[in-house]
């Protein structure tokens, strides 16, 4: 059986901080919001007081 190559920790910490930016820029990309069209125009309320 053919041995693994000696791993350092610090090529075990680049490759998780290089797979932890990837899936945490996948995921803040991937996600699309819907767009809700509303409408420009304004309520105008008015107050009529009678004192």
């Amino acid at each position: 059986m053919p041995q693994m190559a000696p791993l350092s920790w610090l090529t075990l910490f680049i490759y998780y901080s290089l797979v932890f930016i990837l899936f945490n820029s996948i995921n803040y990309y991937s996600f699309l919001y819907t767009t809700e069209k509303k409408s420009l125009s304004k309520k105008i309320t008015k107050l009529n007081w009678k004192w």
